[in-house]
Formats: C-alpha cells, structure tokens, sequence
C-alpha cells in the first residue's frame, strides 16, 4: 500500500486503532501488517532496509540482529507502548537508532486491570463463571465458593510509580490499607507505609500487586522463596511485567494452596502461558488487557504519531528511550 511520493515510508507492525492509522496515512507512507500477527526476525529486518520508520509492539522482538542489519534504512523504532524490553536499547544506541515509547497514556487503564484482578482472584469470579457456564451451579449456598473481601486488607504494591499509585487511589476506595516496594520511600507517603525488603511487605501483605519495571534486575522478583513467605490467604496480582514471576513456582504454590489465588494479565513467555497455569482453578488469567481501553490504545498510538512527526521535523523527541 506504498505511494510513490517521498513521504517517509513507516512500518505498523500491528493493526493500530483507526483514528491513529488515518492520522499516520494523512503525513506517511504507511504499511500495515494486514495479517495482525508477530513478524519474524527476518521480516523485521527487511523492513529495516525498506522504511525509514519502525513502529513495533511488544509482540516484536527487536533483536541486535534486527537493528544492525547491512543497509539499514529506519532510523527511529517508533514503540507502541510504554515497555521495551523487546527492544535492544544498547543496540540501537550503539547503531544511531532513535527509539521512543509511549508513557504516561496507560495508567488510568491498566490500574483498572490491576483492580478487577484483584477483585476477580479474592472473590473467585472466575471460579464462579466458569463453573455457571458448564451447567455445574446448583443454586446458592451458604459455603459456595466463599472468598474474601478487599475491604481492610492491606495491599503490597511492588513498585510505586503512575500505575501503582492508580491502583492504590483505586484500592483505598475499597476500604484497603496501602504499603509499598520501591527503591525509594515516597515523601508524599507515610513512612511506616514503606518496605525497603520486599520479603518483609510479602509477609504483611495480604494482596500483592506487581507494577515493578522489567529487566535483568527484577527479573522473578517472585520465586519460590518469596512465595513461601506468603500468608496462606494471601492473592497475588501482576499487571506489570510477565518476567517478574517464576511461572512454575507460582503454579507450584497455587496447586499446593500455599498462597490463595493470583491474577495475571501478563506473562514470562506471551503469548504461551505456563502449562501447569492453565489447569488452576485459582488463578485469573487475562490476556494482556492492562491498556485495552480505546481511549488508552487511542492515546498510545498518537504519542507515536507525535514523536514521529517530531523526529521527522527535527524537532525534540517528547518520549525518547535511552
């Protein structure tokens, strides 16, 4: 669907919203991935030589490879979404690659996620739906499947920037009590609210939420030694990173009852979920919904279009990545 004017040429790996690809048309040469399925190595690289810009999501794996292929033509990775751990950022620096994302546009949405797994999990709404859909349900019960309410639990947040604060704002509606993980005590929260020792806010929390960043630093922050510091009752959410928790340590602890139930919107190895995850009657599981909102995939796909029209223009970036 290329012109043949000189307009930079731009790859959408995915099919975007329609307000933003009829933006993007308007300014570019722009290809879309009809199919709306991942591209591989190989392709990603040939689009290296035939665009000036990329524009993946975090189904693409953005690889060295990909980034130093000979004749490279792209000159900014024009990311669609706040993440970018598919991302080679040492690469791409290192091969004069402009690369930038999308913050600040997924919080409200994804906090949302974050909630209506904690919500799900505690009161075992996915136990209950899947269980009516079957023809299974015989009717009220006084110890049908009873859960536990939000209302003064204390929720862990691991991590405590835009999303968590959402999550928390979201939470004390519930009747929650708030403590936090981060690198830093906020000096906008009580200090007692703080745990420096992730292990210790384990132990305390009776709900523990996830919103830490990727990487090699956090990844399976939550492993098998971390599970087994968790109260019984205990639920685990993760809208953050799939990367954060040890699958098989999860599956193992939930099968075993050693925590109550967990809700994840992510995963180590998307879009494979763990086996032994599947079968679990006590864990919710999402397929990455956390920015499924039109307003949030909306806004995503112009801070693109904005920093791409930026690059272009040579004007500064609003969102550039290392």
């Amino acid at each position: 669907m290329q012109a043949t004017s000189q307009r930079p040429k731009i790859l959408l790996t995915r099919r975007w919203p329609e307000a933003v690809e009829t933006r993007l048309a308007a300014s570019y040469d722009v290809t879309l991935n009809a199919a709306d399925t991942p591209l591989t190595e190989a392709e990603l690289a040939e689009a290296m030589r035939t665009h000036d810009a990329l524009c993946p999501t975090v189904t693409d794996r953005v690889t060295r490879a990909v980034l130093t292929v000979p004749d490279r033509r792209v000159r900014i990775v024009g990311n669609y979404g706040a993440g970018f751990e598919h991302i080679d950022i040492a690469a791409a620096r290192e091969a004069g690659v402009v690369v930038t994302n999308t913050p600040d546009v997924l919080t409200e949405a994804t906090a949302d996620i974050a909630m209506t797994l904690l919500l799900m999990a505690s009161r075992r709404a996915g136990e209950g739906e899947r269980e009516l859909r079957a023809g299974h349900w015989t009717g009220w019960r006084p110890t049908h499947l009873v859960g536990q309410s939000l209302s003064g639990k204390l929720l862990g947040l691991v991590g405590f920037g835009r999303i968590a604060r959402a999550t928390a704002k979201r939470a004390e509606a519930f009747g929650m009590r708030i403590a936090y993980h981060s690198r830093r005590p906020a000096p906008d929260m009580p200090a007692d609210a703080y745990f420096a020792d992730l292990g210790e806010l384990a132990e305390r929390a009776d709900m523990l939420s996830l919103h830490a960043p990727g990487g090699a630093e956090t990844r399976h922050m939550v492993d098998a030694a971390l599970l087994a510091r968790m109260p019984a009752h205990a639920v685990l959410v993760n809208t953050g990173r799939g990367t954060l928790i040890d699958e098989a340590a999860l599956a193992e602890a939930l099968a075993e009852r050693r925590i109550a139930a967990a809700g994840l919107d992510v995963y180590e190895a998307e879009p494979r979920v763990h086996p032994a995850l599947v079968d679990l009657p006590n864990v919710v599981l999402l397929p990455h919904l956390g920015s499924a909102t039109i307003e949030a995939r909306t806004a995503m796909g112009m801070k693109v279009a904005d920093n791409l029209g930026r690059f272009f223009a040579g004007e500064p970036l609003l969102d550039p990545v290392g």
